[in-house]
């Protein structure tokens, strides 16, 4: 993809807060009409990315242009294809949540009829009739959440920036909202969101963008980031720490990981289809074979979570806010 195709396009982004280099030199290119989700441990630029792209902040160097126009050169055209949904919930916990949404209508200077119109049509679109004139303070998170996603939908926007949109939610109210998500997908929005949470990422998300230490250093699709670990793999369990070192001699060139502590060994199968169902069998049998005990076993795919390590180095607890 060129970034004349790429509603979202961003080449040698670079931002420092005096000695720490935040950003250096982050690319991305977004395709019209998906999801990209931005991965990263804390500190590894995500939120500035977010923040220059939505034209909160200038960058120290590189280019960035959102449906064509410059960031940092054109920041209003850009503000009139974007929404954001920050880390925390921007409404006001006194007001309704219509009367939120309504007040979010004025600002963009819609008329008071229209104001009210479009904050009925969102409160609908995100479910929350039910509380639309029940005090925000008397709102669950995940309804929080929602009505702030949906304040960010007063204008229709093309391209609609989510920072961490279900930090500290429960999983209900996650999923909830990663229907509402793919909901705006459907009707056209492009997505670039940043999560602390693989899980979201695997679930929403056409395209990963790997950031570590200000650049990006891995991008593709949830199953491509997830083959560079191999296929399927066999999990097996030793029922003794005997079995266990037996276990962990047969096969080595299949041999993927062992772990000790509860007596499991990995085997990759690196072929898909037909030849990957002939490495199974190959490995039940030299399993079999060896008369080693087994407490279990089952088949397993690589996970986002274990490309991420894969790729940074740093485990899947990436929770938190972001400080830059």
């Amino acid at each position: 993809m060129t970034a004349d195709q790429a509603i979202i396009s961003a080449t040698g982004l670079a931002r420092s807060y005096g000695q720490v280099h935040a950003l250096n030199g982050v690319d991305l290119q977004v395709a019209p009409g998906t999801v990209l989700a931005l991965l990263g441990p804390n500190g590894a630029g995500k939120t500035t990315t977010v923040r220059i792209l939505s034209t909160l902040l200038k960058p120290d160097r590189g280019q960035a242009t959102v449906g064509g126009y410059d960031v940092a050169r054109e920041p209003e055209k850009v503000q009139g294809l974007i929404g954001l949904a920050g880390q925390s919930a921007s409404v006001d916990e006194k007001l309704t949540g219509t009367q939120n949404l309504a007040m979010f209508g004025r600002l963009y200077r819609l008329r008071t009829k229209d104001a009210k119109a479009r904050a009925a049509q969102l409160i609908e679109q995100f479910g929350l009739v039910e509380a639309a004139d029940r005090p925000v303070r008397t709102y669950s998170g995940g309804m929080r959440r929602k009505l702030d996603l949906a304040a960010s939908l007063i204008m229709a926007s093309a391209v609609l920036f989510l920072d961490e949109p279900t930090a500290g939610l429960d999983p209900i109210s996650r999923a909830a909202l990663w229907t509402s998500i793919r909901q705006l997908v459907r009707e056209g929005t492009t997505v670039l969101l940043t999560t602390q949470y693989l899980e979201e990422a695997d679930q929403l998300a056409d395209t990963v963008a790997v950031i570590d230490t200000g650049r990006v250093i891995a991008t593709g699709t949830p199953a491509e980031l997830k083959a560079q670990l191999g296929s399927t793999r066999l999990e097996v369990t030793a029922s003794t720490e005997a079995d266990f070192a037996a276990l962990s001699a047969l096969l080595p060139n299949l041999f993927s990981t062992a772990d000790r502590e509860t007596l499991t060994v990995g085997f990759r199968a690196d072929e898909t289809g037909v030849d990957g169902l002939r490495n199974m069998q190959t490995l039940i049998d030299a399993v079999l074979a060896g008369g080693v005990g087994i407490a279990r076993y089952a088949l397993r795919e690589p996970t986002l979570d274990e490309a991420f390590l894969h790729l940074t180095g740093h485990g899947s607890a990436l929770g938190g806010q972001e400080a830059n």
